[in-house]
């Protein structure tokens, strides 16, 4: 999960200005390497796809199904191991940290259904994982996002 939402939080907007982690050869290998990848062009490459078609369905923009083609020449394999039957993923080397972020955004979305999401901070580019009971959570930060909201409001109450 934390594979996700990082690469979903890899190109936030600071002072209006976007910086992406992926963008930079260097840094993206480093970003990859640090999440299990290789850290090839190729990877960064399809990371960068990833992020993007998993962010405008995770927006509402796109269905599900966009992320189809990120899944060709991914196989699930039945192995038998000492604890009993398990199903591996096999998919070429450049691939195998995007599929991981595939398989994280499905795992969510079957256990916590409608909790990753979008920052409502116009500003904000991030996304958020809504890990309380109430699951009312507005600001990928309170204390960045939030108290700027919060503060926002106070002044247009109080004008």
């Amino acid at each position: 999960m934390d594979t996700l939402l990082d690469l979903l939080n890899s190109r936030p907007l600071v002072n209006g200005e976007e910086r992406d982690a992926l963008g930079d050869p260097d840094r993206g290998r480093r970003w990859a390497r640090e999440y299990g990848g290789e850290g090839s062009l190729e990877e960064l490459a399809l990371l960068c796809e990833t992020r993007d078609i998993l962010r405008d369905v995770v927006c509402g923009t796109s269905p599900p199904a966009a992320l189809s083609p990120l899944l060709k020449g991914v196989h699930q394999v039945p192995e038998i191991t000492s604890d009993g039957l398990r199903w591996m993923v096999r998919t070429p080397p450049h691939a195998r940290l995007a599929i991981k972020v595939v398989l994280a955004w499905v795992d969510v979305e079957k256990r916590m259904p409608g909790r990753l999401r979008p920052c409502t901070n116009d500003e904000c580019r991030l996304f958020l994982l809504d890990r309380s009971r109430a699951n009312r959570a507005r600001w990928c930060s309170m204390a960045v996002c939030g108290n700027r909201e919060k503060a926002r409001r106070h002044y247009e109450r109080t004008r």
